[in-house]
């Protein structure tokens, strides 16, 4: 076995011991909820643009899209497009045409200034209006045809049923091997009152809408490796890798 090989061995031996380890899982959960009153994901910007994500995640974003190597990256939500901007840069870094194409029901004025001033701009696609929208759907899927490599990313409203109906509508555009990701689904690990301001919350949250629909698409499995490996994430159960065409 060579030394490369050996690193990697190991590295999976890691993330089995982390599987397995209840209370370090316990520890990470605990700290999620202890830094969430503090937005502490604000605290983070993307080349200029605030992402609004956990650094871990953006890492686990970074190492997906190196291996997947996306023609298209789609997203739902926008926000300040910090996200968009990062998916931008590292289809810059791999090279070739790929692009990224945001969609969102209100691209406020002051962050499509930003975004569309941007160097990375040039790789980038908004579409304003509602994710479960059919019409917009329709836009999102004329926009991927030709596509042979395409990763989705689901970060908009995070209520059970705009999740679910998400899936539904974006989960065919996924090609194998590639990766559907929903975030925001550690909602559903906080305590019952913790998102008493928001019309999602326990039992009703991006990861109870993963649930529902791995009972009956197939083409999908929870990539447990990569939530053991980060351990503070905004996406457990959120990384689905597929595995059918």
């Amino acid at each position: 076995m060579s030394e490369v090989a050996k690193f990697f061995a190991e590295v999976t031996g890691n993330i089995d011991r982390l599987k397995a380890d209840v209370d370090v899982q316990a520890l990470s959960r605990i700290w999620l909820r202890e830094i969430t009153s503090y937005k502490y994901p604000y605290n983070f910007t993307w080349m200029g643009r605030p992402i609004i994500q956990l650094p871990q995640d953006v890492m686990a974003m970074q190492e997906i899209i190196w291996k997947v190597k996306p023609d298209l990256i789609i997203e739902t939500g926008i926000a300040h497009g910090g996200s968009l901007i990062f998916h931008s840069s590292m289809l810059e870094l791999i090279g070739g045409e790929g692009q990224v194409l945001g969609i969102d029901v209100d691209i406020r004025q002051h962050n499509r200034v930003e975004i569309e001033k941007h160097p990375m701009f040039k790789r980038i696609t908004m579409i304003e209006g509602s994710s479960i929208d059919e019409e917009i759907a329709k836009q999102v899927f004329d926009f991927a045809k030709g596509n042979s490599r395409v990763l989705v990313i689901l970060d908009s409203n995070h209520t059970h049923d705009h999740v679910l109906k998400e899936l539904e509508l974006y989960s065919p555009l996924v090609t194998k091997d590639s990766y559907l990701v929903v975030f925001d689904t550690v909602v559903e690990d906080m305590p019952e009152d913790f998102f008493s301001d928001r019309p999602w919350g326990k039992g009703n949250n991006p990861k109870t809408a993963v649930w529902e629909f791995l009972k009956t698409n197939k083409r999908f499995e929870i990539d447990k490796d990569i939530e053991a490996k980060l351990l503070i994430t905004v996406a457990p159960d959120g990384y689905l890798k597929c595995v059918e065409d």
